[in-house]
């Protein structure tokens, strides 16, 4: 597992020891990317369910200009943090070790809303459509970001959370890439 592309290109990441850590593909996070960027001028991603921190650290090295790591998993945190460190990125990095619903609601506290939110939890613990709906409900995301949502391909995902609107699914084998954003109000205009 590496970053892909950008400043730090090349940097290899460590793994998070034990099985219950399933880090994104570098060849899906290359895929990704190429939708979703390539590459940022600035702004805040948000990695949720971090586990190595990969798809932020990506982020960073393609432009983001800072990056925020929630886990609730000690060894996924010190696994962030070694990663930050190897990729010369740590300054960049704040990491957050809690429960996603606590930190989103300390994030929504601190008035921080993110450009780029990943979302890629543990599969079997079904945490993925209520990370959504908080993230709805605070309006965590900046109006022109994107919600980036990993998960089984047999999982159907909703068109719409609160004000987050699916526009784009991306298929990989037995797992896929849902993208959300603001749904546009009536009287909106782009």
């Amino acid at each position: 597992m590496r970053i892909i592309a950008g400043t730090r290109k090349g940097t290899r990441l460590k793994m998070v020891p034990g099985q219950h850590v399933r880090p994104t593909a570098d060849r899906v996070k290359e895929s990704l990317f190429s939708v979703i960027g390539p590459f940022f001028d600035g702004g805040y991603a948000l990695d949720l369910f971090a586990g190595t921190g990969s798809l932020g650290l990506e982020a960073l090295s393609r432009g983001v200009e800072r990056a925020f790591f929630v886990d609730q998993s000690r060894t996924s945190c010190e696994t962030v943090k070694a990663n930050a460190e190897v990729a010369r990125l740590a300054d960049q990095v704040e990491i957050i070790r809690r429960d996603a619903r606590a930190a989103l609601k300390a994030l929504n506290e601190r008035g921080i809303r993110f450009d780029i939110i990943f979302l890629d939890p543990p599969y079997h613990k079904h945490l993925l459509i209520p990370a959504l709906e908080q993230i709805a409900e605070f309006a965590l995301l900046t109006e022109d970001g994107v919600v980036v949502a990993e998960h089984p391909s047999q999982m159907e995902m909703p068109q719409t959370v609160g004000q987050l609107t699916s526009y784009r699914s991306l298929s990989y084998g037995d797992i896929t890439i849902t993208l959300y954003s603001w749904e546009e109000k009536e009287g909106e205009h782009a």
